[in-house]
């Protein structure tokens, strides 16, 4: 019988490391089950027998599906024994991809717990890339746009900024430029001509919608009420759209996309890109 209440069931995610990769792999495959929600416990950083018998305790407790990544065979045959004894589905993510890995190199994997989160040279890129997007946020420091690998431009709402930083988590340089009505288009956005520039737009409703709910939010009036004017906003977005097309940039329409969606996006324009520059 499933283990589960109403439309709720209990979900556990071990892991030795910080969990990113379990909690990632799980919220896609809870995703597809729309009636039922999970009750996520999730347990990082677990690696001695006592912080195993801590989580032993709560599993007991909450009964559910149970999901690891445990690199210390010890821990994991422990955890799996208790959840064989408590009747629970029990999976290691990481061990099928490991042995397909180890069947393909014909090498043993090297065991390195959190291995992906190494102070390399792909961690200061990331790091790097934060700190210029933080500071070229919201048409922050135009003068120094040249330097960014992607410049995000669009209407107030339009997700630019957390776009923004969820590609510079991927060492992704990432700038972004408001368009405000009556307002000069900044001359440094449209003389550029390293980065790649993506125009960022919604439909006219949703918009308006969510500038009604910040402003809600935010408990703030605005004497000018174009702000959140459908036809003012529509002709906000129409602007944008012929800027873009004057330029040649790309566009996303990001009404009903996730940002991870619009962020995939923009990043299969930039790989697509750099496949096509010349080689130097």
């Amino acid at each position: 019988m499933p283990h589960r209440t109403g439309n709720f069931f209990h979900l556990h995610l071990v892991s030795d490391a910080t969990g990113e990769t379990l909690i990632t792999i799980a919220r896609a495959a809870a995703a597809q089950y729309s009636m039922v929600a999970p009750i996520e416990h999730i347990f990082p950083l677990v690696r001695t027998e006592k912080q195993l018998e801590r989580v032993i305790t709560e599993i007991e407790a909450a009964p559910g599906i149970v999901l690891y990544t445990m690199l210390d065979r010890t821990l994991a045959d422990r955890l799996e024994a208790k959840c064989r004894e408590f009747s629970l589905p029990c999976m290691s993510i990481l061990d099928p991809v490991l042995a397909m890995f180890q069947s393909y190199l014909g090498a043993e994997s090297t065991k390195r717990v959190g291995a992906q989160h190494t102070l390399n040279a792909d961690y200061f890129k990331r790091i790097d890339a934060l700190n210029y997007t933080m500071l070229h946020d919201d048409g922050q420091h135009t003068d120094d746009l040249e330097h960014a690998d992607v410049v995000l431009t669009g209407v107030s709402r339009t997700s630019k900024t957390p776009t923004s930083i969820y590609l510079a988590n991927r060492g992704v340089k990432t700038a972004n430029v408001p368009l405000v009505p009556n307002t000069p288009v900044p001359p440094q956005l449209e003389a550029l001509k390293v980065p790649l520039v993506v125009g960022l737009f919604a439909s006219p409703e949703r918009i308006v919608q969510i500038r009604q709910n910040r402003l809600l939010g935010l408990n703030v009036h605005r004497d000018d009420d174009l702000y959140v004017d459908r036809q003012a906003v529509a002709e906000e977005i129409a602007f944008s759209r012929r800027l873009c097309a004057k330029h040649n940039w790309p566009i996303i329409d990001v009404t009903r996309r996730s940002i991870e969606e619009t962020a995939a996006a923009v990043m299969a324009l930039l790989t697509e890109r750099r496949r096509q520059a010349p080689a130097t």
